[in-house]
């Protein structure tokens, strides 16, 4: 990971991306690229698509869409739109440490609570309290769902698999004070990553933080290893835990896990959630995830 970073400001012809193949069908995601450099990203591979180097430069350059807020106002404001879910940061967080100068995530928001539209929120980042006026405000005209990603309550492998993001502990400080302020708010534990966050005591820890926390509901994804994904975290693993790279060969002979242990993950953290008790994540935090049918633009 390059200790510089490059934040290049481009512009947006349109910011609401069309979605196939998943239960939401609207996405915004306000950079390409992302300093958090999660050694999982499956959205590296957009870095790729633009003859980019998504391995070495996904968290070191950054793209940034100036002009979003600007354009998603004139897209909201045609008479077609119908007030659609839109799912912000399905590719890249939108609250990556840039955000803190740009403020396009917050002026995204302003723009759907403005147009009466209900939003969905992926992030790993505490930074997302600053926007907390908004987003009460927001929450009391339409359906507002914070999704707060937690791989692992254990801080030093949250280190190693998410190098530049906060420790899970802020993180669940964050859900805690996202859901005391009457914004719904859940936790996304993923990735679950085969051999390493993956045993029954994992997945409980995870779970049980995030009901000690208020979330009101975990939701689960298994590690897609597609293009580029797949070459930055083989050389995570050949760094940290070479044994373990033969097991992942064999197991991800293609992008995706094998069906029986998605099947045996998705009883585990069912039994987990039945246990400890709480909703279920909403339909379209279910697993599997098909992100190769996923508008990243």
């Amino acid at each position: 990971m390059s200790a510089t970073r490059e934040f290049v400001e481009i512009t947006a012809k349109s910011v609401l991306n069309r979605v196939t193949g998943m239960p939401f069908h609207w996405s915004i995601n306000p950079y390409r690229g992302c300093s958090h450099a999660c050694v999982f990203c499956y959205a590296r591979r957009t870095h790729w698509f633009m003859d980019e180097d998504g391995v070495n430069e996904w968290s070191s350059r950054i793209f940034v869409k100036a002009n979003a807020p600007v354009v998603l106002r004139q897209e909201l404001a045609r008479p077609a739109w119908k007030r659609e879910l839109v799912a912000l940061g399905t590719a890249t967080d939108p609250y990556q440490p840039i955000e803190g100068r740009y403020r396009i995530t917050r002026r995204i928001l302003e723009a759907l609570r403005d147009f009466r539209t209900p939003v969905s929120i992926v992030t790993r980042s505490p930074l997302i309290l600053r926007d907390l006026d908004v987003l009460t405000d927001m929450a009391r005209r339409v359906e507002v769902t914070v999704c707060v990603s937690i791989a692992t309550t254990d801080p030093d492998l949250a280190r190693q698999i998410e190098p530049t993001v906060a420790p899970p502990a802020q993180r669940l400080r964050t859900v805690e004070a996202l859901a005391a302020s009457g914004v719904r708010t859940g936790v996304l534990l993923a990735p679950v990553l085969p051999a390493l966050t993956d045993r029954r005591e994992d997945l409980a820890a995870v779970i049980e933080a995030a009901g000690q926390a208020g979330a009101s509901f975990v939701g689960h994804r298994v590690l897609y290893l597609g293009d580029v994904t797949r070459d930055a975290f083989l050389r995570f693993l050949a760094a940290r835990y070479p044994d373990l790279v033969p097991h992942y060969r064999q197991m991800y002979r293609g992008q995706y896990a094998p069906p029986a242990y998605e099947k045996r993950i998705k009883h585990l953290v069912d039994g987990e959630q039945a246990r400890i008790g709480g909703p279920q994540a909403p339909r379209y935090l279910r697993p599997p995830e098909e992100p190769k049918q996923l508008d990243l633009f």
